[in-house]
Order: C-alpha cells, then sequence, then structure tokens
C-alpha cells in the first residue's frame, strides 16, 4: 500500500501547508496560512488541482480589479503608459522621449491595479516616480496628492531664502503670499528680499 502523501511545508498558490487537519469521512484536509495571514482547511486534492489557491482573497482581488476600465485608476495606468509609449502625446519628451519605461509587470492592468489597491491608491492621487530619472516600477513609484507631485516636478522652481529651500507652492503655503505673485517676482528677476517681501 502506498505511503500518504505529506504535504506539510508544500506551497499552492498563496497557501502554506502547515498541518494535516481531522478528516470528515475519507477525504484528508490540511490546515493551511495564506500568504494574507488568514488560516484555512481545505482538502488535499483541491490543493493538488489548483482548486484553491488562497483564502479567497485571490479571488476579492480579481473582483476588485476586474472592470477597471471606467474608472480613474484605470486613466492613470492607461496614460502612464501611452506618455512612454506614444511620441504624439504631449509631455511624451519628458517621458519616453528621455527613455523613461513601463515595467513589463505593469503592462499587464491586473497587476498594476493590485499593486495600487494594496500601496495606498485612492481617488484623486497621482502616481509619481521617487526617482525622476527611473521607470515606472513597484520600487520606484508612490501614491502622491497633486501638490506633492507638482513640488516633486523636476522643472518646479526651487528658491532659497534664510537657509531654507522649497518650491514656490511650499513657499506660497509657508509665507501666504500667492504663488502667482511669487513667480512673477521670480521672472521679474528680483532677489529673495523682494520676492519674499509682505
Amino acid at each position: 500500500m502506498p505511503k500518504p502523501i505529506d504535504l506539510t511545508g508544500q506551497k499552492f498558490g498563496r497557501l502554506t501547508v502547515m498541518e494535516e487537519a481531522p478528516r470528515t469521512g475519507r477525504r484528508r484536509r490540511w490546515k493551511c496560512r495564506c500568504d494574507c495571514g488568514k488560516e484555512i482547511v481545505t482538502l488535499g486534492e483541491s490543493l493538488r488541482a489548483a482548486a484553491t489557491v488562497s483564502c479567497g482573497c485571490y479571488n476579492n482581488t480579481k473582483a476588485v480589479t476586474h472592470g477597471q476600465r471606467k474608472t480613474k485608476l484605470y486613466y492613470v495606468w492607461r496614460s502612464m503608459k501611452t506618455r512612454c509609449s506614444n511620441p504624439k502625446r504631449p509631455y511624451y519628451n519628458r517621458y519616453g522621449g528621455r527613455g523613461i519605461k513601463v515595467c513589463d509587470e505593469w503592462l499587464d492592468s491586473e497587476k498594476f491595479f493590485k499593486w495600487a489597491l494594496e500601496n495606498g491608491y485612492q481617488d484623486g492621487l497621482q502616481i509619481d516616480r521617487i526617482d525622476n530619472d527611473g521607470d515606472y516600477t513597484p520600487e520606484n513609484c508612490r501614491w502622491v496628492t497633486p501638490t506633492e507631485n507638482s513640488n516633486n516636478h523636476a522643472k518646479n522652481v526651487k528658491l532659497t531664502w534664510n537657509g531654507e529651500t522649497h518650491s514656490l507652492s511650499e513657499w506660497a503655503r509657508i509665507t501666504g503670499i500667492p504663488r502667482s505673485r511669487l513667480e512673477g517676482r521670480y521672472r521679474a528677476g528680483k532677489p529673495p528680499e523682494e520676492i519674499f517681501k509682505q
């Protein structure tokens, strides 16, 4: 008689088998821990046939990401791709035109949506590259507010005054002087003491 197969320690999808669970009838059941931390008990045959690959969180993620076509997140994904790949798009010269690419993983919209939802995406946030010369990758991207993104822009003006360096938007918030006024004085070539005059 063949020796029963021990699944302990084996990985099936997101599930790691911890130990055999009490049987119900003749079918062997296994206690598993999902990558998300939840524990479940399932049949060994379901694991081996890949019928069970998670505690249910995988299907929940698929349900969330499926049908994203009409959402703001889909627009973020599409815009990210086109500005890196379509020379006819505005600002292509600042992205694809200087070698910025979208990583292979994110060419699959579902993988991008999954990363976005697991890393703090909310409507109204914008994707930002930490290294402005780096590609769009999970390691080099984060979600920021429009103000934060504006402050991180490569062409954003930075001014130093009293030993502090900030963007015009940040200085406007700090000093209470309208940004348009600060920029007008800067463009006119005024010295810092006049740019920041109340």
